[in-house]
């Protein structure tokens, strides 16, 4: 008799439950989450699996991929989707949510989440990485200004290497603020200099990677935008239209529609954060900075004029993922004056 079966993983423990085609419990338990005790466990119990179920998480790459390898029939469930079901449970468990998971996985109304690759995660997290360690070095020098300025010193809008000699003019002969601000200083120089680190690997990455090197024929688009872009995408067949990718980064407007209300609001914010977020800034250097006049800058300042600036970013944010895709499927760098936009 066919089975199916689902997990619900936390770090240590992840919940087993697998029933039959009439939905009938046949095992639950708990077992170690590791993909190897998962496995055996499985084919133990459920020895005509049809199809096991987990849903999208931190440790969802590592033993999707790794159970998938082992021969296991493994989807990825949607977690927004199927918190749906798993919300209409009065006492919420790991073993009711396994449960829950293996009825939709049993009747198929769940949707599938594609599960990136290990290269593609490497690169997302090493754009992440950098992202968060620019963070952190803005913080420590706008604590830094703060700092001073609480005592009259002003170290001014410099960055870098500007910006640390100013304060070590500031701070020379005054012990009492360079007690406060040199431990400051050090750490910032220490972030700095991993952040250039970063630089330098995805540099050395994009310089390598074709697909990256056809993206930043694209003006406004550098090494961050090009790199992050190809792991969030990761390849272009998965998307059969160009215009499908604004939407996979929640770069379309939300719509609600209910009988007679139909509306529609601010963009989704689903998908990559930080991807949105270097696309938005790619929009507003082509807008403001990049002089190479294109159909899409024009496009774009016309849009301006029209909605205001945050709101014609947004758009060209949108453009440009769906002219990146168009860009990567056909191998054809940037045309500044195309006959059709896409």
């Amino acid at each position: 008799m066919p089975h199916y079966a689902a997990l619900d993983v936390s770090n240590r423990e992840t919940a087993i439950h697998i029933i039959d085609e009439t939905g009938a419990t046949v095992w639950r338990g708990k077992r170690a989450s590791d993909p190897e005790v998962l496995t055996t466990t499985l084919r133990r119990h459920a020895p005509d699996l049809v199809r096991v179920g987990l849903e999208t998480g931190p440790l969802t790459p590592w033993l999707y991929h790794t159970c998938k390898a082992l021969g296991l029939p493994i989807v990825c469930l949607d977690a927004r989707h199927a918190r749906a079901a798993t919300a209409l449970q009065r006492n919420k468990t790991d073993a009711r949510d396994a449960e829950t998971l293996a009825q939709l996985v049993r009747t198929g109304w769940y949707r599938e989440a594609r599960v990136k690759s290990f290269a593609a995660h490497a690169v997302r997290h090493l754009v992440g990485a950098r992202a968060q360690l620019m963070g952190v070095s803005i913080d420590l020098s706008n604590r830094i200004r703060s700092t001073l300025k609480t005592f009259g010193p002003m170290a001014g809008k410099g960055m870098g290497r500007t910006f640390e000699n100013r304060v070590c003019e500031l701070i020379d002969g005054r012990p009492t603020i360079a007690a406060i601000v040199e431990p400051l200083l050090a750490a910032w120089r220490v972030v700095r200099d991993q952040v250039l680190v970063r630089d330098r690997q995805l540099v050395a990455f994009a310089r390598e990677d074709a697909t990256c090197r056809l993206l930043m024929t694209c003006p406004g688009v550098g090494v961050i935008v090009a790199t992050s872009f190809t792991a969030a995408i990761e390849a272009p067949e998965y998307f059969r239209h160009s215009r499908s990718v604004g939407a996979y980064l929640g770069l379309t407007p939300a719509q609600h529609q209910s009988g007679e209300v139909d509306r529609s609001g601010g963009i989704t914010r689903r998908g990559d954060r930080l991807m949105r977020t270097y696309l938005f800034e790619a929009a507003a250097s082509l807008l403001v900075r990049v002089r190479q006049e294109s159909t899409l800058q024009r496009w774009g300042r016309a849009l301006v004029d029209r909605m205001g600036f945050k709101h014609a970013a947004v758009a060209v944010a949108r453009k440009l993922a769906v002219v990146l895709h168009a860009m990567w499927r056909s191998k054809t760098p940037f045309q500044a004056w195309p006959t059709e936009m896409s």
